[in-house]
């Protein structure tokens, strides 16, 4: 369309010029000492236009060739940035596609002329470390912040993720530390952190960076429940190993209040407390809780707990038996309790009634084991045998005879004709 309009245009001049000829038959004289040049004005036109186009011409020859050193530079220039951007086009590709050793070697090619070398770098050490490389990945993390200063937490952030993953904490600690005083609102910086004290087992200080990740909304609300319950959850743990019996005690006392009736942080206190020996501290939390929480593991704990009046404890748990009469847990608490309390036909009553409600090898051994007390050896011996074909497997079968009486696996007999029923 251009050429179109730019061809009309000269049509009309040359149309108009010819007219103007035409009409006008002046001409042009010019003297210069002994010479005299004289033509026809038109003439004269054209050989000035002619001449303003020929230096025109020379003009921009000249230009050209002054700046022709300048655009092979700039040529070759966008030829090496050009091959630099699909060397790391490909490089990525290939680090994807789990080429590793491939994709090292393209993202290093150009990365000096690549306009992204921070890129290059990053990706390289990625690279390298998934080969095993780590001094290799740590010289490419080293050339990324020479060649972007700036980009001090790129790199730190990409460094300790590397580092974590090849579980050199000591140095994503380290790093992770340093990348902290840059950026100390960082999101990732404190997902990492979190990652990295949970991977430690690090719970004082996780719990200490809790504020942090709430208040940078790091994690969810669900998240954070989770994790506050997990963070107690293991320090109950590690405070149930002091020397010091009041540590547990203290640390429970200073549980947040949104925790306080956590049921798994309520069922490992309480377990915590009677593996100690101090189950008078787990008793009034287990009967609080089990008034309105209803939990088969307190149950069973409450049964566990020494010392204190057991028979007390007997009438509490028979109280909920109108709410729980088939609940086989309870049963087989009751009959433990019983048992502290030599109530031995009480303790039969509730064994048999729990065995037929939901059968079990830890209900028969029990069964087991007061009948022989009672001197009902072959009734025993048919508990016995029962808990045992029950056994899920070989595993579970070698812990049920280990929990067997004395008299039981020490009797050769008796022990040949309990096998010889299972097998059967």
């Amino acid at each position: 369309m251009k050429s179109l309009i730019a061809g009309f245009v000269a049509l009309l001049f040359a149309a108009t010029l010819t007219l103007w000829v035409k009409e006008d038959n002046g001409y042009v004289l010019i003297g210069y000492g002994h010479w005299t040049i004289e033509g026809s004005l038109a003439l004269f036109v054209l050989a000035g236009a002619l001449l303003f186009v020929l230096f025109y011409l020379l003009l921009r020859t000249l230009s050209r060739l002054w700046g022709f050193p300048g655009q092979v530079r700039d040529w070759r220039g966008h030829r090496r940035t050009r091959k630099a951007q699909q060397a790391l086009t490909q490089g990525l590709v290939e680090l994807s596609e789990g080429r590793w050793e491939a994709a090292e070697k393209h993202l290093l090619r150009y990365a000096s002329q690549s306009e992204t070398p921070l890129l290059n770098y990053l990706a390289a050490a990625r690279a390298a470390q998934l080969q095993g490389a780590h001094e290799r990945r740590d010289h490419y993390l080293n050339l990324a912040h020479e060649s972007m200063p700036a980009a001090d937490v790129a790199v730190g952030l990409t460094q300790a993720e590397l580092q974590l993953a090849h579980q050199q904490y000591e140095q994503a600690l380290a790093t992770l530390t340093h990348v902290r005083t840059l950026a100390p609102k960082h999101a990732y910086v404190l997902k990492l952190l979190k990652k990295l004290y949970e991977d430690l087992g690090e719970w004082d200080k996780l719990e200490g960076l809790l504020p942090e990740l709430r208040r940078r909304k790091v994690i969810t609300q669900d998240e954070q429940l989770e994790l506050e319950s997990r963070v107690y959850l293991e320090r109950l743990r590690k405070a149930a190993g002091e020397s010091d019996q009041l540590v547990l005690l203290r640390l429970w006392n200073h549980l947040p209040r949104s925790l306080r009736g956590n049921q798994a942080l309520v069922e490992v206190y309480c377990e915590l407390q009677i593996e100690r020996g101090t189950g008078d501290q787990a008793e009034r939390i287990i009967i609080d809780t089990l008034r309105h929480t209803w939990s088969d593991r307190l149950v069973t704990l409450f049964a566990a707990i020494r010392g204190g009046d057991p028979a007390q404890r007997l009438a509490l748990a028979e109280s909920w038996l109108p709410e729980h009469a088939d609940d086989p847990v309870l049963l087989l608490t009751l009959a433990r309790l019983c048992l502290r309390c030599k109530l031995w036909g009480k303790a039969r009553s509730y064994l048999e009634a729990r065995i037929g409600l939901a059968p079990s090898p830890e209900a028969y051994r029990e069964l087991g084991a007061l009948l022989e007390q009672m001197d009902e050896s072959e009734a025993a011996m048919d508990c016995y045998r029962s808990g045992l074909s029950l056994s899920a497997g070989p595993a579970t079968l070698q812990d049920t005879v280990k929990q067997l009486p004395a008299s039981v696996k020490t009797n050769t007999k008796q022990s040949s004709e309990l096998l010889l029923g299972v097998e059967s």
